[in-house]
């Protein structure tokens, strides 16, 4: 069994709780959810508008037609940028961006937002919960990929052996959990090093309703799953490197 440990620099560019809803169709968003501006104002200081519309094809071209705009939600951030709250009629999301700080924190501010999407959302439906995280990894260029991750793509032997780019995605279930496993090659700032990026998103599908304690019972199996996850795919070598 993997062992799971406490990374001090944890590589964590954005961890997410999301949650899809499913609510009325005379649900009024702005009546419900414009409020927030004022009970966030002391942390979350930018608000933007998330509107739908309609768009057509002319000339072969799309263009949005014009009209009234449908508001859709509000996506709130926060003075430092480094935390989001979206409240939108489809859903809730959490997100804390780097620098990470911890699960505890990133749980009781999900939590505190939750309860606020909740008291508003009348009717709603929970038809889907995730904890998802996006890990960049640098490694120096010129070093061998299976140096730092137990899992990635393999050229054969012939052929030259320096990835310019690479996608691969992985899907799978543990009992009542799904995950998907995305690591893709991408351009690093730092010329020296090549950037992975490490994304692993662990979803469950609610097909009835659910209680409160059970839907965060069910988010830490999933952050346990994730962080297990992580593990396995990277090597002591990439531990050594964010410890």
């Amino acid at each position: 069994m993997v062992r799971v440990r406490h990374l001090n620099n944890a590589p964590i560019a954005e961890a997410i709780i999301d949650f899809k809803i499913r609510l009325p169709d005379s649900f009024n968003v702005k009546k419900e959810y414009s409020s927030l501006r004022k009970e966030l104002a002391s942390k979350y200081t930018k608000v933007e508008e998330r509107a739908t519309g309609s768009i057509e094809i002319k000339d072969g071209k799309p263009k949005i037609r014009s009209g009234r705009r449908n508001i859709s939600g509000y996506r709130f951030t926060s003075r430092d940028k480094k935390e989001v709250a979206q409240f939108r009629i489809d859903g809730f999301t959490y997100s804390r961006l780097n620098p990470y700080t911890k699960w505890e924190l990133v749980i009781e501010e999900a939590k505190k937002l939750w309860d606020l999407y909740r008291s508003r959302s009348h009717g709603f439906v929970v038809e889907r919960i995730s904890v998802h995280y996006i890990n960049q990894i640098d490694i120096k260029v010129g070093d061998q990929l299976e140096d730092y991750f137990t899992s990635s793509p393999k050229l054969p032997e012939n052929l030259p052996q320096t990835f310019g780019h690479f996608f691969s995605s992985l899907g799978f279930q543990e009992k009542s959990l799904y995950v998907m496993v995305i690591q893709t090659a991408i351009e690093s700032p730092n010329k020296d090093h090549a950037r992975i990026i490490l994304d692993i998103d662990v979803f469950k599908e609610i097909t009835k309703e659910i209680k409160e304690i059970t839907l965060w019972k069910n988010i830490e199996k999933m952050r346990e799953l994730k962080n297990r996850i992580f593990f396995e795919m990277i090597t002591e070598k990439t531990v050594r490197l964010y410890r």
